[in-house]
Formats: C-alpha cells, structure tokens, sequence
C-alpha cells in the first residue's frame, strides 16, 4: 500500500486535479493544506526543498508540482 501525502492550498486548479486523479484510481492519501497548517508549510519549504503546490509524497519519492506521469509512475513502485 502507498503512503501518499499532497501539499496544497485553496484556489489551486492542479492540486485539485490531482486530488480528483487520486481518487478516481482509489488511492487514499493525507492532505496538507499550506494556508491553513503552518507546519506544514514549513515542512513544504524547508524540509521538502518546494516551493509549489501540489506538492505530491509517494512513500518516499517527493513530486513537486502538477506532474501526473511521475505521481503515477511513483505509485506503480
């Protein structure tokens, strides 16, 4: 099972776009709304090294930015 975690804020077409993908394949993940959790914006920048959302975490493997192919790739491993 993946552990997926996705680094978003409000008014952001692509992670929502991600969401929907995420789910329409099944995939439960955890949210981390920046503009809400500071924690979690802080993890985005200074642990993650991003500074875009969405940010994407599959298990180990950090996407940053709208890039479905790699999320998906990410999730066949």
């Amino acid at each position: 099972m993946n552990k997926v975690v996705i680094y978003t804020q409000p008014d952001c077409p692509p992670c929502e776009i991600v969401k929907l993908f995420l789910k329409d394949q099944g995939i439960s993940y955890v949210e981390k709304n920046i503009k809400e959790d500071k924690k979690a914006k802080r993890e985005l920048i200074h642990e993650l090294q991003s500074f875009s959302t969405p940010t994407t975490i599959v298990n180990d493997t950090v996407i940053k930015g709208f890039q479905l192919e790699e999320i998906q790739s990410a999730l066949q491993n």
